[in-house]
């Protein structure tokens, strides 16, 4: 697959197959991945806390919310949760300005997820949870600050590409099948 298929394939899914459980081995492997990105003056301070097994993932799930565009609707559907979680965090032992290495926590969530559609599965960031109570459900350590939580899981919905309307707004949408539209400026509107 090119890297322009991996990332035309890497959506934010919001509905994941349940009978598809992700391993302990397949998360270390995305997080091989996140070890060899680059980091701002190689300091390197990102830590990452794996998360798959079925009770501690829906304890963590119940600490997200998603789809903020979609303030009416309940994502996931009950039953289409993600099946593991990687938690991004920043040790503050290695260094503790926080929005210093925001950039790293970018880079390395997508090429995590990159990886999980390179495996057939997906993912999507979640940056919508309160720190302190993720920290707390999951038994981190004051000085591990949660600044990212990329859900994954096979994706068991359909997504769809589509270009901005008229009305030029970007917000995605639902249609009635609950097919996943997200509109895209063209390439034109975009190269200054």
């Amino acid at each position: 697959m090119s890297l322009k298929d991996l990332v035309r394939s890497n959506r934010s899914y919001r509905g994941y197959d349940h009978s598809v459980k992700m391993t302990r081995e397949q998360l270390s492997e995305l997080v091989e991945l996140a070890r060899l990105c680059p980091s701002s003056v190689n300091m390197q301070p990102l830590k990452f806390r794996l998360v798959w097994e079925e009770e501690e993932a829906a304890r963590l799930q119940r600490e997200t919310r998603w789809a903020r565009g979609l303030p009416d609707m309940v994502l996931p559907h009950p039953g289409k949760e993600p099946t593991a979680f990687i938690v991004i965090c920043q040790d503050d032992e290695v260094n503790d300005s926080l929005n210093r290495f925001m950039k790293d926590v970018g880079i390395v969530a997508q090429t995590m997820l990159l990886g999980a559609v390179e495996m057939g599965l997906g993912g999507c960031m979640i940056g919508n949870f309160t720190a302190g109570s993720v920290r707390e459900t999951l038994g981190l350590s004051e000085h591990m600050h949660p600044l990212l939580i990329v859900a994954l899981g096979k994706p068991d919905e359909e997504i769809i590409l589509t270009g901005i309307g008229a009305d030029g707004s970007t917000n995605y949408y639902r249609d009635a099948q609950d097919r996943h539209y997200v509109p895209k400026r063209d390439l034109k509107d975009l190269i200054l």
